[in-house]
């Protein structure tokens, strides 16, 4: 397997763990049945469960994006220093954002984001050479 196919596994690794705390959260806040139900007044999570969610979704929306370019690189046997660096990118960058996202560090957030959308910037590039 390639290094960027190793990040990509370990960037959807990521993502698919994201939900468990601030679904923690809605159930600690809620109750069980409410939680898994349709309550007509839910209680609020946490803020930070509710930012967490957010960033939970931001990383599946950019997953769309990340992962196909990581698939069409290797299917056409593009592996060099640069998309391996941009692999690499990506999980940080998308590892920093789900945590500065969750803690209310906008700067911090707003960095990460656009790292890990210069990441996908570089696999584009590095494919239409």
């Amino acid at each position: 397997m390639t290094t960027e196919l190793n990040y990509l596994a370990w960037v959807i690794a990521l993502t698919v763990l994201m939900w468990i705390p601030y679904i923690m959260n809605m159930i600690m806040v809620r109750g069980l049945m409410d939680a898994v139900g349709y309550p007509d007044s839910p209680k609020p999570m946490a803020r930070w469960a509710e930012r967490m969610k957010y960033a939970h979704m931001n990383a599946v929306e950019n997953l769309v994006i990340f992962a196909p370019l990581v698939v069409v690189a290797n299917l056409a046997g593009i592996s060099n220093e640069t998309t391996v660096m941009a692999c690499a990118l990506y999980f940080w960058a998308r590892l920093i954002h789900f945590v500065v996202y969750t803690m209310a560090i906008p700067w911090l957030r707003t960095f990460s984001f656009v790292a890990g959308f210069v990441a996908q910037a570089m696999l584009v590039w590095q494919i239409l050479l």
